[in-house]
């Protein structure tokens, strides 16, 4: 089986781990795959996966593209040709979508080559740009215009930013181009996420929930000096981490919280931008990007409660990272944050309320410790590694056998607690 993924990044960042982690199992099972990506650089290890789409000048006229004529998502015409070239060379059998906007792809190049050659897709909802007229996540403000069709967008100055709005003609170039596949399977992390796909344009195609997986070798609960090596042993340690900061992810947030908590609490901010950093009050200590997994652990396993500040998230997995290291989880209750928490123990709050957030820092402090003896069993019966694994990979072999068709509820994996629900709108 040849399969092609196709995401903003490769290797790197959440979306572009999630890549790296099915490419690896599908090529142990002899499979060829390739992930096709647009921004960053690829780790050296993922190197045989990796097909750069365009160049950084591809990039920056997109970005212009969109700026001035709310165009996310149709730019990048040349590139794209010259990458369809590639693909149709490659011919996989299953082209695997991710992230597709980020200035890097032409969306109407890429669907009307899907169509012509009625290739089987498999798409993995990220976020809800697939279906809205400019944003990625309408759930910051609650907004539903995406529904019935965008327009007057009251998140154009939010990412994809622009000076104008183009949401309702872009809604409805998405709903022609997207609506005319005719093998589509979508998967979506959350339920929160799904919900979201069985209103919209595209509630006719098949969805399936696969919650995001991680990998419990790698972030465990194992006991560090590194307090100490900070010199935080008697500080109370509260953790940010973030593979981009903006306001929506919960800068401001952080630094609004670093001034009204006492000096008992240090917060820690990991994934800041040189900017950032140079800008960070003097009560948060900032870090950038992290060295590998092996490095972020240590940070997860250092702190007494992880604080995920987001406006708007899918289905976060730095909260099950955070919990599987031994850590307590605060979050804001947006998006399908709600599904990776533990009740009783971590704590959601209202999206902004920072002295909701204040009041669940001291509930969770002084939860009884002896509750930490849960968190692996309580991972193991949501989400682990090799069950994720395992459910995307009984996508990949039920469609590749062309059984789309088929009218079932449930899979399940040889695993008893393993097991993808299926969202069929048209029963």
């Amino acid at each position: 089986m040849k399969v092609l993924m196709i995401n903003v990044v490769c290797g790197i960042g959440s979306t572009g781990r999630i890549c790296t982690d099915l490419a690896e199992e599908l090529n142990r099972q002899g499979h060829v795959v390739k992930i096709a990506y647009g921004r960053e650089k690829t780790p050296e290890k993922f190197g045989k996966y990796a097909i750069k789409i365009g160049n950084n000048l591809d990039v920056y006229m997109h970005v212009l593209k969109a700026r001035l004529l709310d165009a996310s998502g149709f730019g990048s015409k040349r590139a794209t040709k010259r990458f369809i070239n590639w693909v149709q060379e490659f011919d996989p059998d299953i082209i695997h979508l991710h992230n597709i906007h980020g200035y890097y792809i032409n969306i109407k190049v890429l669907f009307d080559y899907l169509k012509a050659n009625d290739k089987k897709i498999i798409w993995t909802f990220h976020d809800c740009w697939a279906f809205t007229g400019h944003t990625a996540y309408c759930d910051a403000i609650s907004c539903k215009r995406w529904i019935n069709g965008c327009k007057k967008c009251p998140q154009k100055h939010q990412y994809p930013k622009t000076f104008i709005d183009n949401s309702k003609r872009n809604w409805l170039r998405k709903k022609e181009l997207l609506c005319g596949l005719n093998d589509l399977t979508i998967i979506t992390p959350s339920d929160w996420m799904n919900q979201m796909v069985r209103q919209s344009f595209l509630s006719k195609y098949d969805s399936y929930v696969i919650h995001n997986g991680i990998d419990l070798a790698v972030f465990n609960g194992q006991k560090t000096n590194n307090r100490i090596k900070m010199n935080l042993a008697d500080k109370i340690i509260l953790l940010g981490v973030a593979a981009t900061w903006d306001d929506m992810k919960g800068l401001t947030d952080f630094k609004k919280l670093s001034i009204l908590l006492d000096r008992k609490y240090q917060i820690i901010m990991i994934g800041l931008n040189k900017t950032q950093l140079r800008e960070m009050p003097k009560e948060i200590i900032g870090i950038g990007r992290t060295n590998g997994r092996e490095e972020l652990v240590m940070y997860y396993q250092t702190a007494d409660i992880f604080l995920n500040l987001t406006y708007c998230d899918n289905y976060p997995t730095v909260n099950l990272e955070a919990v599987a290291c031994g850590t307590k989880v605060i979050s804001y209750d947006v998006g399908g944050c709600k599904e990776t928490i533990r009740k009783g123990i971590d704590q959601v709050v209202p999206r902004g309320d920072l002295n909701a957030v204040i009041k669940a820092i001291h509930k969770v402090i002084e939860t009884d410790e002896t509750e930490k003896i849960e968190d692996i069993a309580w991972l193991d019966q949501k989400e682990t590694y090799k069950q994720y694994l395992e459910e995307y990979e009984r996508i990949y072999y039920k469609i590749d056998r062309g059984n789309q068709k088929d009218k079932y509820d449930h899979i399940f994996c040889s695993s008893a607690c393993c097991s993808i629900r299926r969202w069929d709108i048209r029963k």
